[in-house]
């Protein structure tokens, strides 16, 4: 049995992930037992289970499963989730609702006299529009008077990448991708204007955090922490519902409308076409059924629903446009859909990165999906990023084996956008080279004209 070592659980000597097939291992090391043991006979572990805030766990024999190593003293199985998701691909409200659900569990571990190790961001997932902690090993028992010692973590992962957005309207997607730890306090210090500091909020954990972390680098890291011993826990959980109650109230200063965000309700089509092309969506998802389908160029989510209502199992979807995926993940929570909507540019998806560029997967690397919808996307990639026709349709094809690709015809509004400040080179963009270059490659099931519309959908498997 050939079981993996998941490379971005490197970091904890307490335990480590390992990944066979469909199935995830936990290791608990020597180092971390007693306190998970403690921490286990809190309640606290079931109790977050039981209201879907921590991913469940088993228990199991370790040496049947090949953990025979004297340093593993417990082997956990965790059930696999559909799809590993990282902070710089979410949204503003995904990335909210994960900060909330970060300090509810914190709130409920002090509760059983539990506190957390780190503040991390990548401890939560996301299971459709729930987001959801995956990390056991992160708490441990609280002492009296301890700080929140991982404030500045938490500030860095969540706190801030929200208030770049709340407070200057600029997403933290690239920025966080970058530095893979999210936004230093004292970058973001550095470029909030005076008039945005004033609030106390802002003040105490933007202006005067970024203070005193450049006085403590003068400090050893001993007497930094020595220096925070001392809070009740009360005034401990007063600060995590404060914050709380903060980010709450946050909202992204562009939550307007924008080109494709508002897609749905201002495109190329009429009542007939979107009819038409629901139907289509709605035939390949019951035909196929699939348990992932991948919807490139979700938008605000309308098919995405659609494979869903019709034998889709799973959808995770991709769009550049963060307004639209806003949408789409509102959409997903409030109406219980089995849909993660996540931001992509196709053009330079989530690479591998990290540690040995090995930590944090790109987005080929981290699952397959039986199917895929790319529609309305081609011609952002053919014309809008210049990439070659038989280029976009060999990427596409590479993903999954079946799916249902949208031609958008030069004539139509929406590529005049895309050439109205730019020369028209693209000789082989047509719906004939395009057919030819999905042929050489997969054999088309269907093509169908959308009704009252000049686009083409096509419907292939590949050989």
């Amino acid at each position: 049995m050939a079981i993996d070592l998941d490379e971005g659980s490197f970091r904890d000597p307490r335990g480590h992930i390992y990944l066979d097939a469909d199935r995830v291992f936990r290791t608990v090391n020597t180092t971390g037992i007693d306190e998970y043991n403690r921490v286990k006979t809190t309640g606290l572990l079931g109790k977050l289970i039981a209201s879907n805030q921590l991913v469940e766990l088993e228990e199991v024999d370790k040496q049947a499963h090949g953990f025979d190593q004297p340093e593993v003293a417990l082997l956990l199985e965790h059930p696999r989730l559909p799809f590993i998701s990282y902070p710089y691909e979410w949204g503003f409200q995904q990335l909210k609702s994960a900060a909330l659900l970060q300090l509810d569990i914190y709130l409920e571990a002090l509760r059983h006299d539990v506190t957390l190790s780190d503040a991390s961001a990548y401890n939560i997932q996301f299971i459709g529009a729930q987001p959801i902690f995956i990390d056991h090993l992160a708490f441990r028992p609280y002492e009296d008077g301890e700080f929140w010692l991982a404030h500045r973590q938490f500030c860095e992962q969540f706190l801030n990448p929200l208030l770049l957005r709340a407070k200057l309207g600029i997403s933290h997607n690239a920025w966080y991708r970058g530095t893979l730890e999210g936004i230093s306090t004292s970058d973001l210090n550095s470029l909030l204007p005076l008039r945005k500091k004033l609030s106390w909020n802002t003040f105490s954990q933007v202006v005067l955090q970024a203070h005193f972390q450049k006085a403590t680098l003068e400090k050893s890291a001993r007497s930094a922490v020595s220096a925070n011993k001392g809070l009740p826990k009360l005034s401990f959980e007063r600060l995590l519902t404060g914050m709380r109650h903060w980010i709450e109230t946050l909202q992204p200063l562009d939550s307007g409308s924008t080109v494709w965000g508002d897609y749905a309700d201002d495109n190329s089509y009429n009542e007939n076409s979107a009819i038409h092309k629901r139907r289509f969506i709605e035939s390949f998802a019951a035909d196929l059924k699939p348990d992932v389908l991948w919807d490139l160029g979700c938008n605000t989510g309308e098919y995405s629903a659609a494979a869903l209502s019709s034998g889709a199992r799973y959808v995770v979807g991709f769009d550049f446009d963060l307004v639209a995926i806003d949408k789409a993940y509102m959409r997903a929570r409030d109406n219980d859909l089995a849909f993660l909507p996540l931001f992509l540019d196709a053009a330079n998806p989530s690479p591998n990165q990290g540690w040995s560029q090995l930590e944090r997967k790109g987005l080929k690397n981290r699952a397959d999906c039986a199917c895929l919808l790319a529609l309305a996307l081609v011609h952002h990639l053919a014309i809008g990023k210049n990439i070659p026709l038989t280029a976009v349709v060999k990427w596409l094809l590479a993903l999954a084996p079946n799916g249902v690709v949208e031609f958008v015809p030069k004539n139509d509004p929406m590529v005049q956008e895309l050439l109205r400040f730019r020369d028209d080179i693209f000789d082989d963009y047509d719906l004939d080279h395009f057919v030819k270059s999905i042929r050489e490659r997969a054999d088309i099931v269907l093509i169908e004209q959308i009704q009252d519309s000049e686009r083409h959908l096509i419907r292939y498997q590949c050989h």
